[in-house]
Order: structure tokens, then C-alpha cells, then sequence
């Protein structure tokens, strides 16, 4: 099976209390103080307590065009991608001359030439290194992005897998945008980076890793859904799509596919040992843990996460894992599960063995 050998994730250094943020958007977002109480009551709800963000606060006034957010998200993007690679290959124990496949995600900016592809020259990546960049998934890739590494690696047991995630969410900002929505939006989301290096089965140093390995995983697009999350695109950027709908999309339908993803394999919620979840937000986590009937702990890490960073998209789910191994690792040979939604309405999960 697919062996995780390291996880890094990385913040930018510009650190704020949710006080401060809440402060900084009702200036440069707000035209009416009328609204300023909706906005305060949406980042007091939202359980976040501190983001990293990739520019100065006062630097977002300055955001004037797609096009100008856009290069700051590539010129900052590479210097966290390259933090974030070299951590986790030097964590591994491994060189960029090992990786064999490259998988890089991201739905916060566009670049061509892709990031791990500006990225391969700058830490010795092989001219041969395989890349599979990918946009539009937003926060489920990070779980997608193993579950797609995982495939790779089940037909080439003897390489070397990176997944690459970078989210700028903060670059994003919709200045004339004062929806609930992008208020909800602009309370949640934080900007990191994170990378993962896995190794196949038949790999030399297989063995030698404490990490997880990667036992199986499943996909699921649900019909008719596709206004629930996601971006509409146009001159100024990337607009929010977020529904109301989400918490109960989650219990309508995620809750019945995990469980039915576990008893494939014999097992039921009680028995995950170790879960790693992306945190949505406050009332996705609470319909996942009434939904699955989950114990007080089992999303403890996830919700920590988030008070301390926020909704990293793609990313938060990397950060996650890196804390359940150095904070909290189950038992060896326990099973977990990591799972995340995004657009689509969709859901992706893995099953993990430790």
C-alpha cells in the first residue's frame, strides 16, 4: 500500500487576530455601518481566532485588479511551495532528484506555466519529473490530490509522490462584494501552503516510515448541487458560491457515504481511531459529528485548526494530517480516515491504516 513518508505545511508570517481582520474588512469593504453588525457576528461565529495572511493588512487596499492579485499570488505562491516541498522532502529523508510525480493544487489563482513546473528548476526536480497540476477542486484536493497519488502509486509501487498544495485565499478579496456570503467567506478562510511525500509499496525505504498508509478511497459528485460551493469568475476575480445549504447537504448525503465507504471494509465510525477532517467551517464540522454520531475528541485537532489558521481550502486537510502524526498518532494498525467536500457538491475519502 501507499506509504505517507512526510507532511509539511507552511504559513505566511503576516499573523492577525480575527479582532483585527474584522476590523481591516469593515473599513475597506463596508459602505454602511449598518452592516458592520452582520460582519461582526459572523466572525465572532465562526470559531476562527487567528489567520496568517500572505500580504500586510493594510497592503489589501491596494488589490486593484485580478490581473495584479493574480502575480502576487504566483510570486508569493512559489516562495511557500518551495518552503513547503523542501520541508517535507527533507523530512522524508529524500532528495527532489527522487520524486517521480509532482501532483500540485490550488483554486486561490491561475498560473501557466503551473507552479511546480516554475518550481522544478528552483529545487532540482528532474527534467522527467511527471506533473499533474490541478484547479477547480478547491478544498477537497487535498484529500482528492492523495487519493489520485495513491492511484498512481498502486501502478508504480517502486516510486517516489509528491502532492503540492497552495492556497492564497486572502487574495481573493471582493471589495464590492457585501453578501452574507462573501462576509462568511471573508471570516473563514486563511492562506498556507503544504506539501506531502508518499512511496509505493514495493519502495526500498517502505517500511522504514511511522506514516499511514493509504488503503483505499472513494469518490462522490452529488447531482444537482453544483450552486452549493464553488467561484463565479469574472473581472474582478474569484466571487464566492456558497450555499446555506452546505450542513445539511452533509448530513443528507457525506454521512450515509462514509458510512457505507466503511462497511466495505468491515468497519464502522466508532472504530476510526484517527480523523482527519477538513474544517469547513463551524456548522459543516457539527452536522459531520451529529451525522456520524462521533465522540467530543474525534474532531478535535480539525477544530483547533481551525480556531488557530482558519479554512486553508486544499491545504487544511495536509496541516491536519501533519498534526495528527506528530500530535496524536493512533495506535499502530488502528484505522482512520481522512476525508474533505468541495465543489461539486463533492466529497472525497481515505481510508488510512496507522
Amino acid at each position: 500500500m501507499t506509504r505517507i513518508a512526510a507532511v509539511h505545511g507552511v504559513l505566511p508570517s503576516h499573523r492577525y487576530e480575527q479582532g483585527e481582520i474584522t476590523e481591516a474588512l469593515a473599513a475597506m469593504c463596508l459602505p454602511q455601518d449598518t452592516e458592520r453588525g452582520v460582519l461582526e457576528r459572523l466572525h465572532t461565529t465562526s470559531t476562527v481566532g487567528t489567520r496568517h495572511l500572505v500580504l500586510p493588512l493594510e497592503r489589501y487596499r491596494e488589490l486593484s485588479s485580478f490581473g495584479q492579485a493574480n502575480d502576487l499570488f504566483i510570486e508569493a505562491g512559489l516562495r511557500l511551495a518551495e518552503q513547503a516541498l523542501t520541508g517535507a522532502l527533507a523530512a522524508a529523508g529524500l532528495a527532489a532528484q527522487d520524486v517521480d510525480l509532482v501532483i500540485s493544487t490550488s483554486v486561490t489563482g491561475i498560473a501557466a506555466p503551473s507552479l511546480e513546473a516554475r518550481l522544478a528548476g528552483r529545487v532540482g526536480l528532474r527534467p522527467d519529473v511527471k506533473r499533474v497540476p490541478i484547479f477547480g477542486l478547491g478544498c477537497v484536493a487535498g484529500a482528492a490530490g492523495l487519493a489520485r497519488l495513491h492511484d498512481y502509486l498502486q501502478g508504480h509501487p517502486e516510486q517516489v509522490a509528491v502532492l503540492l498544495s497552495v492556497e492564497l485565499c486572502s487574495l481573493t478579496l471582493q471589495r464590492t462584494d457585501t453578501s452574507v456570503r462573501n462576509m462568511v467567506a471573508g471570516a473563514l478562510f486563511g492562506d498556507g501552503a503544504a506539501a506531502l511525500v508518499a512511496v509505493g509499496r514495493e519502495h526500498p525505504r517502505h517500511q522504514e516510515y511511522a506514516g499511514p498508509q493509504v488503503l483505499a478511497t472513494r469518490s462522490r459528485l452529488y447531482p444537482g448541487t453544483e450552486r452549493a460551493l464553488g467561484w463565479d469568475i469574472g473581472d474582478t476575480g474569484f466571487k464566492i458560491v456558497l450555499g446555506a445549504e452546505l450542513p445539511e447537504l452533509v448530513h443528507l448525503h457525506v454521512g450515509e457515504d462514509v458510512r457505507s465507504f466503511l462497511a466495505e471494509h468491515d468497519l464502522k465510525p466508532p472504530d476510526i481511531t484517527g480523523w482527519v477532517a477538513h474544517p469547513g467551517g463551524p456548522k459543516v464540522l457539527d452536522a459531520l459529528h451529529e451525522t456520524l454520531g462521533l465522540h467530543d475528541a474525534a474532531l478535535e485537532l480539525t477544530r483547533r485548526s481551525l480556531a488557530e489558521v482558519g479554512n486553508l481550502s486544499s491545504a487544511s486537510v495536509l496541516h491536519i494530517l501533519r498534526d495528527t502524526v506528530a500530535q496524536r498518532p493512533p495506535a499502530h494498525g488502528s484505522p482512520g480516515l481522512l476525508l474533505a467536500m468541495g465543489p461539486g457538491f463533492c466529497s472525497e475519502l481515505v481510508l488510512l491504516r496507522w
